[in-house]
């Protein structure tokens, strides 16, 4: 692997950790199956890119995509709270709502920032020499600061409330936990961190463009299982941790089994990246049965 596919690997996979965390309080801390993301992460592209062609500031573009996002996860979460909608639909439903509201927000299905400032651009030389360096070390601090904030909010009262509410709906009523406010809370800072994934992504890749939502469920979810996988815990600190480690490792076996001279012999290429994600995720779920197996096996040789 190149230095330069080494770090563009790097640089997504850092992306698609705020998007794998976002899905981890979806369906791992809230228990609600949400299909948003796929529209979400578009939006957030959108929102950043409209922003910034109409000469807002980058940075203003980058918190408003989040902010688009998260009134996204509201809407899902009104769906199923207030309109009794199931989880599942409620979230089919905005997913599919969304990708107007993004084909509107844009005004066409692509939107080109080449030339236009991004967040990244005062800190790139005039030669863009340093451009692969400074790219994944900004993400890698939105990265961060995601984690430790994520970290510190689900052990304060609030954030406790919210694991609750996920990890048994009818207790935490009984002890007198505003469920709905939390299901409310939790997609809203859901949606928010994948939108914000969007924003960056399209900052680096340089355009918004209607197809960058398809499959972002699937990859946010591979992440967190490749995640629990290796580094499995309780604990909200190392869950978040190995949700991240996930993600980077995800983008690493897509480029690995991209650029493999193996797969180019019997016909993979880029074109092939959908199939080659639906083969890894089937891979990744199976994953932990044959761990078991394995483990029941071992221990049945042992006895």
């Amino acid at each position: 692997m190149t230095l330069v596919l080494f770090l563009g690997a790097l640089e997504i996979g850092l992306i698609y950790a705020l998007v794998a965390l976002g899905v981890l309080i979806s369906f791992r801390i809230l228990d609600f199956p949400d299909l948003t993301a796929d529209g979400s992460f578009p939006l957030g592209g959108a929102v950043c890119a409209v922003c910034i062609v109409n000469g807002i500031d980058p940075w203003i573009a980058t918190f408003a995509a989040a902010i688009a996002g998260g009134l996204a996860g509201l809407v899902t979460a009104w769906l199923h709270v207030s309109l009794k909608i199931l989880q599942l639909l409620a979230s089919i439903l905005v997913m599919i709502a969304l990708y107007s509201v993004n084909l509107r927000v844009m005004g066409s299905p692509n939107l080109s920032l080449l030339g236009e400032p991004t967040i990244y651009e005062p800190f790139i030389n005039a030669d863009a020499s340093n451009q692969l360096y400074i790219q994944p070390l900004f993400v890698l601090g939105f990265v961060i600061v995601a984690k430790v904030l994520l970290d510190w909010f689900f052990n304060t009262e609030v954030g406790l409330a919210v694991r609750a509410t996920g990890a048994n709906l009818r207790m935490a009523k009984a002890q007198g936990i505003a469920t709905g406010k939390m299901i409310f809370l939790g997609m809203a800072l859901s949606n928010a961190l994948i939108a914000l994934g969007g924003s960056l992504y399209v900052q680096t890749q340089g355009g918004a463009d209607m197809s960058i939502g398809v499959g972002t469920i699937v990859i946010g979810l591979a992440a967190v299982i490749i995640g629990e996988t290796l580094i499995p815990s309780k604990r909200i600190l190392v869950i978040t941790l190995a949700v991240i480690v996930g993600s980077i490792l995800y983008r690493f076996f897509i480029a690995v089994a991209l650029s493999s001279d193996t797969l180019r012999e019997i016909g993979f290429g880029a074109q092939d990246l959908n199939l080659v994600t639906a083969i890894l995720v089937v891979l990744v779920l199976i994953a932990p049965q044959l761990k078991s197996k394995m483990k029941q096996q071992f221990s049945s040789k042992k006895s």
